[in-house]
């Protein structure tokens, strides 16, 4: 008996959606980067080598590729497999997130908590969009 083939799935009609919007958060905190540094300077963690802004620099610059690959349909797979692997190297930059703030207002320390836990879906969505790609059209 041969083996059943079947035809490559296209993606939802919400997976263009998805990875549009997608794309746009990592282009809009990207550029965030570059026009203030000062915001995300603070939360670099200390024992990473060399100074705080070359890191936010390069984050910057690393969120506006991922948005370039996650909004191009031929390279959204890995687009999105990156863009999972980033959300989980910054981690540590939003738990440090959480010591700066101690004597902040207590609705920007109750925001800066209750990010931390929405980290876990937004990296299960890069998958999804990752999942989506382009690869089969």
């Amino acid at each position: 008996m041969p083996a059943s083939r079947t035809a490559p799935t296209r993606p939802g009609p919400g997976a263009a959606a998805t990875a549009t919007a997608t794309a746009v958060m990592f282009a809009a905190t990207g550029t965030l980067h570059f026009l203030r540094p000062g915001i995300f300077d603070p939360i670099v963690p200390l024992r990473l080598p060399g100074s705080s802004r070359s890191w936010t620099y390069g984050s910057g610059a690393a969120e506006l590729v991922l948005a370039a690959l996650v909004a191009s349909h031929r390279f959204r797979n890995l687009g999105g497999l990156l863009a999972a692997v980033f959300l989980v190297a910054v981690f540590p930059a939003n738990l440090r997130t959480v010591s700066i703030v101690r004597r902040q207002p207590l609705p920007v320390r109750v925001f800066v908590v209750a990010r931390l836990p929405l980290q876990v879906p937004l990296i299960a969505l890069a998958l999804q969009v990752g999942r989506s790609g382009g690869a089969s059209r």
